[in-house]
């Protein structure tokens, strides 16, 4: 199994982030009651590597379309800013 990558982040404060791309090896998505990047913080630097292109390594979203067994099956992700957060824009309830 592929991890799905995160093919756009809309969230510019994120240290994962340069130029609308993730660069965390994985991100987690989600709590029980909400569709949030879990490794979403801010920093004075940017942090990941340049070279990488993140993926989602586990979402906790049991409600969503795309989760089975707590794993992303989507081919691909967005995250963006949404409820003051940065959110899996992607995700969609059953």
């Amino acid at each position: 199994m592929e991890m799905p990558v995160v093919t756009e982040c809309a969230v510019e404060s994120c240290a994962y982030n340069r130029d609308g791309d993730c660069h965390a090896l994985a991100i987690t998505v989600g709590d029980p009651l909400h569709a949030h990047c879990d490794t979403y913080f801010t920093a004075p630097r940017k942090g990941g590597s340049p070279s990488a292109a993140g993926h989602v390594g586990a979402c906790k979203m049991s409600d969503c379309r795309y989760n089975t067994d707590f794993e992303c099956q989507a081919s691909g992700i967005s995250v963006g800013a949404r409820q003051d957060s940065a959110d899996c824009l992607t995700y969609s309830p059953r």
